[in-house]
């Protein structure tokens, strides 16, 4: 199953990914921290821009070119995530575009005998402070579904296994979301809407508007009732071909592509000036 996306997010939040490859999980930084002092501190003495964006065309070769943008791969075991999985740097790659020349794609890959989501540190359960917002793809079906379905969840908190409670609100949409796809989140004046490909997916607010700073994560994982019972191996692969975010201003899909189609005509291959926090956000999503 092959499952790509383009990204945008517009949050007057602060907003980074995780994959499960051989269950990798690959985990970003958020938007507006970076994961060194050194980084945080060459952040926060920047000069005032028009304009707060983090555009980066995932545009890699290596490893380390990946780190000194601030993006994490995740190596710690935890929730989120399936017990037992192993996590690390082989299940993430930089293949080049075959659909256009010069570009490059992260791809994450994962296997077993799916999604994106921004997300806060939950301090513990039940956490009142605690904010996620989520695209979540089950190719497989799954969460009592059966087929292909795409989950938009916001949460207000949970509380992690071993004593699983949830709050949150989701809307589904079925059908199989395999090739290229743009996936925006808006979040302004008390609402969260989802978008794909330009359509409007769900709309949420009250409760489960955000209430904290938040990360950008690309996961490719799996959950525990999975709905194939197989003991054949099973590889399953998610592209990310870039991520835009605008503080402070909302935009609609097809001004999100826009921009994007702007800046690599500049050749922009990334672009950082969301101010950091103080003090820095801490994301390791692994609770």
């Amino acid at each position: 199953m092959l499952f790509q996306t383009r990204l945008y997010l517009s949050l007057l939040l602060a907003i980074g990914t995780v994959t499960l490859a051989d269950l990798a999980i690959f985990t970003p930084p958020s938007l507006a921290e970076r994961v060194t002092g050194q980084v945080a501190l060459r952040v926060s003495h920047r000069k005032k821009v028009s304009s707060q964006v983090l555009f980066d065309d995932f545009n890699y070769s290596n490893y380390q070119a990946l780190a000194k943008h601030g993006w994490i791969i995740r190596t710690a075991a935890g929730w989120p995530g399936a017990p037992g999985a192993t996590l690390g740097n082989k299940g993430v790659s930089f293949p080049a575009d075959q659909d256009q020349l010069g570009n490059r794609l992260l791809r994450m890959i994962s296997s077993t005998d799916g999604n994106f989501y921004t997300i806060s540190p939950l301090k513990a359960p039940w956490d009142p402070d605690y904010s996620e917002l989520d695209f979540e793809y089950l190719p497989n079906g799954g969460w009592g579904l059966t087929g292909p379905t795409l989950f938009t969840t916001s949460w207000r908190t949970f509380s992690p296994e071993p004593n699983w409670k949830k709050d949150n609100v989701f809307n589904t949409s079925s059908g199989s979301s395999a090739g290229w796809h743009t996936l925006v989140t808006q979040v302004s004046g008390g609402k969260v809407r989802y978008f794909i490909d330009g359509h409007l997916l769900a709309e949420h607010g009250g409760q489960y508007y955000p209430r904290s700073l938040m990360s950008i994560n690309f996961n490719l994982w799996f959950i525990r009732d999975a709905a194939v019972k197989s003991s054949a191996v099973r590889h399953y692969q998610e592209d990310i071909d870039w991520v835009f975010h605008e503080a402070k201003k909302i935009l609609a899909p097809e001004e999100v592509e826009g921009k994007v189609a702007s800046l690599r005509r500049r050749s922009v291959r990334f672009q950082d000036t969301v101010p950091a926090p103080v003090p820095a956000l801490i994301s390791p999503c692994d609770y």
